[in-house]
Formats: C-alpha cells, sequence, structure tokens
C-alpha cells in the first residue's frame, strides 16, 4: 500500500549528540549470560515460574503477569536458570539464565497467517510468550487479553538522540515484518508510521501514514493523536516495529527468536556500530573495549527515554540503542553557567551555540539547575505537537485532579511523550515520572 496521508509536525526539538552509529556492524563476543528484566514490561505484577537450577528452552516462560498469568514471558534462550534476583519487598529485578552452546528451541509450529483469525492470533503469541511485548494507551503499560483494541499503531521512525534506524534494522528481514504486521491486523486495524520516502511504505495489510518534522514525531503516541485520539473507555494497542519481527519469526518458523539490531553510541564510545543481541544480552558484552571514559553513564536505551544501568546490567525487552555518555559530575567549569560558550546546547539563547548551525555536541547527564516554581511559560507546547494542553495536564496530575487530567487527555499520553518538555523544562521537573505516577494511579482507580 502506498502512503496514505503526510503529517508535517511544526513542534518539536532535534538533539544532536555525537556518537551517532553509522550504519554498520560489529560482531559480538560469544556470552552465556542472560537476563531478562520483568521491569521493562510495564504494568506487569511478575510471577517466576522457573526455579534456581532448571533447565528452560528458548521460548518456554520465565515469569508470568500475576494478574494475567495467560500473560508468559519467554526465555530468549536455552539454558540453566542460574538465579532469580530481588529487591525490595522481594521485588523479582531479574530472571538470569546461563545459555547452553548448543541452542535449544520450543517449537510452536509454523502458521499461515493468512488462515488465521484474531483470536488464533493472540492464541499463538499467548502460547510462544510474546504477547507481553504488545503495549496500550491509555496508561502506557503491557496489554492484556481480556482488552480489546480499536486500533494497532506500530511506529517505524526513530528520531530520539542517537536513535537507531528500524530502516537498517529491517533490511532482509522484510518477509517477517510484513507476517507479524498482517497476524496484527487480523486482531484490528493496523496503523503503520513511516518516515518520508521509507522503504516500507508499500507494506500490506495496514494504512500507512508518513510523519514529517523534528523529534517527537516518531513517537506512537504522537501518531495515535493525529490517527484516532483516544478517549474513555477505549484501547488502541501500541507496537515496537522489533516486536512485530518477533510476531513474524514465530509465525514463519514456528521458534521464539528475540534477535534485535542495536544501535551502540554515545560521545564515550570509542566505535559507534550496531550489533545483533538477544533481549537479554549482558551490556558489559556489548560495550566491551568500547567505553574511552572512566566517569560515564550508561544507558539503556536513549539518551531522552532509556534508563541508567551498568555494565552488569541487561539489554531491555524494548531497547533499541545502548548510549554512553560523560555523567559531568566531575565537571569544573570556571565561572559556571555565567561563561559564554559553544560546546553546550541550548534552546534559547543562553550560550552562543545557537550560531553554531547543526553542530554535534558531547552533551553530559547533569542536570544544571535545581528542582524550581513550575513557570507558565509554554515550554512544553513548544516540543509536543499534540493537541493537548501539556503544562496543565502536568499541573493536574501534580495535583491530583482526576477529572481535570481526564478533560486535559491523560489518556492520550505516555511519559515518553514528555522527554522532550523534560529536556527544556527551566523548572528542572522530572516529567517522566510524574506522568508515570499519574498514570498509574489513574489506572487503580478505573480497575
Amino acid at each position: 500500500m502506498a502512503i496514505k496521508q503526510v503529517f508535517k509536525l511544526r513542534k518539536g526539538l532535534d538533539i544532536r549528540l555525537q556518537g551517532k552509529a553509522p550504519e554498520e556492524k560489529r560482531q559480538l563476543a560469544a556470552t552465556d549470560d542472560y537476563g531478562l528484566m520483568p521491569a521493562a514490561f510495564v504494568g506487569v505484577t511478575p510471577k517466576v515460574v522457573v526455579k534456581e537450577g532448571e533447565t528452560v528452552k528458548a521460548g518456554d516462560a520465565l515469569f508470568v503477569n500475576k494478574q494475567y498469568p495467560d500473560v508468559k514471558f519467554a526465555s530468549p534462550v536455552s539454558g540453566t536458570v542460574v538465579a532469580v534476583e530481588r529487591g525490595e519487598r522481594r521485588k523479582v529485578l531479574c530472571v538470569k539464565v546461563k545459555a547452553d552452546k548448543d541452542q535449544q528451541y520450543v517449537d510452536f509450529g509454523k502458521k499461515d497467517v493468512s488462515a488465521l483469525d484474531g483470536a488464533a492470533v493472540k492464541a499463538a503469541l499467548l502460547e510462544a510468550g510474546l504477547f507481553g511485548y504488545i503495549d496500550q494507551l491509555p496508561y502506557a503499560v503491557s496489554t492484556n487479553p481480556e482488552t480489546k483494541p480499536k486500533a494497532i499503531f506500530v511506529s517505524a521512525l526513530r528520531d530520539k538522540p542517537l536513535a537507531g534506524s528500524f530502516e537498517f534494522e529491517v533490511k532482509g528481514q522484510e518477509a517477517d515484518f510484513q507476517t507479524g504486521l498482517t497476524a496484527l491486523s487480523k486482531i484490528a486495524p493496523v496503523y503503520l508510521g513511516v518516515g518520508e520516502g521509507s522503504s516500507l511504505a508499500e507494506m500490506k495489510d495496514v494504512e500507512v501514514n508518513a510523519f514529517v518534522g523534528k523529534c517527537p514525531a516518531g513517537n506512537v503516541g504522537v501518531q495515535v493523536n493525529h490517527i484516532a485520539p483516544v478517549n474513555k473507555g477505549e484501547v488502541v494497542w501500541t507496537v515496537d516495529p522489533t516486536a512485530v519481527l518477533f510476531f513474524g519469526r514465530l509465525f514463519n518458523t514456528g521458534k521464539v527468536n528475540l534477535t534485535r539490531t542495536v544501535a551502540v553510541g554515545g560521545s564515550e564510545v570509542s566505535s559507534p556500530a550496531y550489533v545483533d543481541a538477544l533481549v537479554g544480552t549482558s551490556l558489559g558484552v556489548i560495550l566491551e573495549g568500547q567505553i574511552k571514559g572512566e566517569n560515564v553513564r550508561i544507558v539503556d536505551g536513549n539518551p531522552l527515554t532509556g534508563k541508567p544501568s551498568t555494565k552488569e546490567g541487561y539489554l531491555g525487552a524494548h531497547t533499541s540503542e545502548v548510549t554512553v555518555i560523560p555523567e559531568g559530575n566531575d565537571a569544573d567549569e570556571m565561572l559556571g553557567w555565567i561563561l559564554p560558550r559553544l560546546k553546550q546546547f541550548s534552546t534559547s539563547r543562553s550560550y552562543f551555540s545557537w550560531l553554531c548551525g547543526k553542530k554535534e555536541y558531547a552533551l553530559d547527564a547533569r542536570i544544571k539547575g535545581g528542582e524550581r516554581r513550575m513557570i507558565m511559560s509554554g515550554e512544553y507546547d513548544k516540543v509536543i505537537p499534540m493537541d493537548i494542553y501539556p503544562e496543565y495536564l502536568v499541573k493536574a496530575i501534580i495535583t491530583g485532579d482526576i477529572d481535570r487530567q481526564e478533560a486535559l487527555g491523560i489518556y492520550e499520553v505516555s511519559p515518553e511523550d514528555f522527554a522532550l518538555a523534560e529536556f527544556v523544562d527551566s523548572s528542572k521537573l522530572e516529567l517522566q515520572r510524574i506522568v508515570r505516577e499519574g498514570l498509574d494511579i489513574l489506572r487503580k482507580e478505573n480497575e
């Protein structure tokens, strides 16, 4: 199908950082260290269904959603369960598996998706432990089998700082991507968001729309807002494009293959490149020999929405980038913020860097200021291309006014939609955390 409509967005902000991965791959060193982290599946309360010392195959369930036990989460590898790490109040942090040299897979059987209906597709994804990779709006959480979506959205446009290109990832896997899209189309209408001139515009069984503009044009929430806004009582599913590949591989091969192409970049990475890695791969293996400095921030994800991690961490289920930037807590600048500078990025004209055009910056992880009272300055509106009032919505969340939150469109947003607003916010508020907490409270109220 050709592109149905082109949406040109004027609001947004592109942050150009040093260390973007070129479209070339490097091989990872062999490893047997893998771990699946339940925290990557937002809204899921995990119940571990394996014990230490137990052997599993790739595709066997490691844990399930306690509230919906049919929703399983598959092991990325075959091997031996070596640890179930828990934190405070016995919260499950990670299920670790030592991989076998010769991988064994659960055979779920090849399926012709054209002959399946929506119920059969859903049942196949549940059986293979892949259904949990589907998220939903409202609440921006992993969905459950009881929801009935009015539409399914897939954004193949990644435009955050140092983001990996899905166009590069999908090369040679177009058949699996098409199969995954066709399978989802059996459940509800599928909307595929792409960039202008995308090679994916000819995908079948979906409505393809192009989004042109600055970041966050690739946010699936932005695309939902422009095509099929979510009202109270409605549900849309959102699926990462790599998860669509997982689904396609399942139907085409009968096996669970959680390999994804990850962009490894950042100003503190010596040789930025892409790597093919399984979900749950050790970050120490991915970053082996690549970190230039000592005082650095390792991010499981991109610098805007990713989670701080360490070399002992594992690749998240929805992670398309691993980035390394300076921590910045050892910086000692003469005159501090008063000093005019060219090497720091600013959305205002506080620094002379606005004269430097499309320069790339080596930004660090400092907040550069303390939290202060919220100023209604219109800063958020400039970088959020959605039909909402973001500043008023944030104030309603902070004050706990649920009725006002609903009126201001909280059902349409996810924390990542406020990532750029958090970056430009002169009040230094943790907007993504505030929105996440607001969504969690609203979800509990409506259950």
